[in-house]
């Protein structure tokens, strides 16, 4: 499978602004943009840096637009929208790009053949450009235009903020500070002269910013025009960084970064895992001394039900159980009064703890992560501990009035809070209000009982172990009793505060299948199974309602208010197709091998959409089903990674 375009995609505006690749750096920082290089998010950029990592992310340098003057004639490689005029077009001179370990275009123009690759370095917010000269009748100039943002990723900068002018030019080095207390800006142009300018340049429009129904408009700094001298075979490294450069190998940094993604791929057979496996290190990043997980790029930081739900695919089926182990072990330091943070803040902002489920699926992580290296020291010296924790606060009642009821079910909820994965808040009004007992959160606090009563017996506490034993036990007969609705033949989604049951058709109940200690079976499993996969099931994933429901919305955007009104109301979820595919293996065996071949095959050809090489947050529920949300989702690529290494579902293209 070719993560690959053509000049026929590439020379259609409309195509290929659609069209994303994404670089990160093990920080949280990124460099991205569409395949065009017009940059259509606010998110867009050469150079995010990851101030304080994984967070306080800035982008320093946006663009470096790229002009070949050839015998006084100028042709402009960049591409830019002003809203009223694309100016210059140079999308037209793609010939192809391509992604394998780092994104490569090509360029044909004037009788020159370019071409240009983008890597980031790892642990550093520095970028590498790379020209080749592949073919060229008559050497020519190319005159380097940097753009400069300085300023928070969230925001949008404009003219009347000051950048400071000050500009340090030595041996093909450029450095600035754009204001008091940032971070310094270098570029490194080797060989290049250096002409000063000290310009603004107005009224870029972000396409997909106007989409969504926010400020699309920024401005951007010129302090200056490289120029170097190229001719055919030359080869042009650049380097962008916060970081001085005098000194350092373009090179050499990366070979290294590819002997370090090719070693992330070492015996693997399979193209799309390898890509998925690429696709899977772009999140895990560092925070503090130990690492953690981007829920998604380019707006989210890290998340303590996506993370959970993540480091099994994202670490444990790659070979990084060491990076497991800094994750449970960052995310066992943050947590009060029985809970997992719900997500880590920018700025220092006060961490947020509005969940009742990245709490329970720790115990899943945790467990994953003991099966998969049978490290006990650790789990039961260090994590069995938080975890006793987190059961006792929920026995007694913690935040949120999350609390265990006379029937054993975990009750979780208040007014205008949304605290499953189904958690969009417009105002005070919960869109998909789901405050009671939600199906999803009684298999899970089922599996942390049985979770627990494990480690317990592992660690000689039997009594103890007797105790949550019955409890769960317990849970399991009060939710067979109360869930499954017979009429329908699936379960209920929520049982509310008054105890009536929500019936509405939604995904959730994929869990009483799915998980280690799975609630239903048989009959009941494959009736469930039957009903998901006629209604709720794409190509892309589970659609988050019933499209017989009349609440259900097909397309998901327009503005803040419209998309997060839809948000879970029809939109397919991509990560769902793991616990799709594991509920199915679990019920009906080898029976549903085929279906799961087919399942993963068919997604396989939105690695080569949206953003090239790595899997979209969510999908419009109608079809064609247009990838939307988050360019990359943490979950979405660790689980369908997960499955295919879980049940060898290796890609029928291979």
């Amino acid at each position: 499978m070719q993560l690959k375009k053509d000049q026929t995609s590439l020379g259609n505006f409309e195509e290929s602004c659609q069209l994303e690749w994404l670089e990160t750096n093990g920080l949280g920082g990124w460099s991205g943009s569409s395949l065009t290089g017009c940059n259509t998010r606010r998110y867009h950029g050469l150079l995010m840096a990851a101030i304080i990592p994984p967070a306080e992310r800035m982008l320093l340098v946006s663009k470096l637009d790229e002009t070949i003057i050839l015998e006084n004639m100028r042709y402009g490689l960049g591409t830019n929208d002003y809203g009223d005029a694309l100016s210059p077009k140079g999308f037209q001179y793609l010939s192809s790009f391509e992604k394998n370990f780092f994104p490569l275009w090509n360029y044909e123009v004037a009788g020159i053949r370019l071409s240009k690759t983008i890597a980031m370095v790892q642990g550093e917010n520095t970028t590498l450009i790379q020209y080749k000269v592949i073919d060229a009748e008559k050497p020519f100039k190319i005159e380097f235009l940097p753009l400069i943002a300085a300023r928070g990723y969230h925001e949008l900068q404009h003219a009347y903020n000051n950048i400071y002018w000050d500009v340090d030019f030595n041996n093909g080095v450029f450095h600035n500070q754009p204001f008091k207390g940032a971070p310094d800006i270098y570029i490194s142009i080797p060989g290049s002269s250096y002409q000063p300018v000290n310009k603004w340049y107005y009224h870029f429009n972000y396409l997909q910013e106007k989409y969504r129904g926010l400020n699309f408009e920024e401005d951007l700094f010129n302090h200056g025009l490289f120029i170097v001298q190229m001719k055919k075979g030359d080869v042009l490294n650049i380097m962008l960084s916060t970081e001085n450069p005098t000194g350092r190998n373009v090179n050499a940094l990366l070979e290294i970064e590819k002997t370090r993604q090719s070693a992330l791929q070492s015996g693997l057979s399979d193209d799309l895992l390898e890509k998925l496996v690429l696709a899977a290190d772009q999140f895990i990043v560092k925070r503090d001394e130990l690492k953690t997980v981007i829920a998604g790029y380019h707006w989210f930081t890290d998340w303590g039900r996506d993370t959970m739900i993540s480091l099994p695919g994202l670490c444990l089926q790659t070979g990084r159980e060491g990076d497991a182990k800094k994750i449970i072990a960052v995310f066992a330091k943050s947590v009060s009064e029985g809970m997992l943070p719900n997500r880590f803040q920018d700025n220092n902002q006060q961490t947020e703890y509005n969940n009742a489920d990245g709490t329970l699926w720790y115990f899943n992580a945790v467990f994953a992560y003991l099966k998969k290296t049978n490290d006990r020291i650790f789990v039961l010296k260090e994590i069995l501990p938080v975890l006793k924790n987190i059961i006792d606060w929920h026995f007694k009642g913690t935040r949120f009035n999350i609390h265990v009821d006379s029937d054993g079910l975990l009750y979780a909820g208040e007014a205008g809070e949304q605290l499953t994965w189904m958690d969009a808040r417009i105002g005070n009004w919960v869109v998909t209000p789901r405050m009671g007992k939600p199906v999803e959160i009684e298999a899970l606090w089922y599996n942390a009982q049985k979770i627990y009563e494990t480690l317990l017996i592992m660690n000689g506490e039997t009594e103890e172990a007797k105790n949550i034993f019955e409890k769960a036990e317990q849970t399991k007969n009060s939710f067979l009793e109360k869930f499954w609705n017979p009429s329908n033949g699936y379960l209920t989604d929520v049982i509310g505060p008054d105890g009536k049951p929500d019936n509405s058709l939604r995904p959730n109940q994929i869990f009483a299948l799915s998980l280690p200690f799975h609630l239903i079976e048989g009959d009941k499993g494959k009736s469930i199974l039957n009903v998901l996969r006629n209604k709720l099931y794409t190509p892309v994933g589970f659609r988050s309602l019933s499209p017989d429901d009349p609440n259900y919305k097909g397309h998901y955007g327009g503005s803040p208010y419209q998309r997060d009104s839809s948000y879970h109301q029809g939109p397919v979820w991509s990560w769902l197709l793991g616990p799709y595919i594991e509920a199915g293996m679990k019920t009906e065996g080898v029976l549903f091998r085929t279906e799961a071949l087919d399942i993963i095959s068919r997604f396989s050809y939105h690695l080569n959409e949206g953003c090239i090489g790595t899997v979209s947050e969510i999908f419009d529920g109608d079809a064609p089903h247009h990838p939307r949300g988050c360019v990359a989702q943490a979950w979405g690529v660790a689980e369908i990674l997960r499955m295919i290494k879980t049940y060898s579902l290796f890609h029928a293209g291979s």
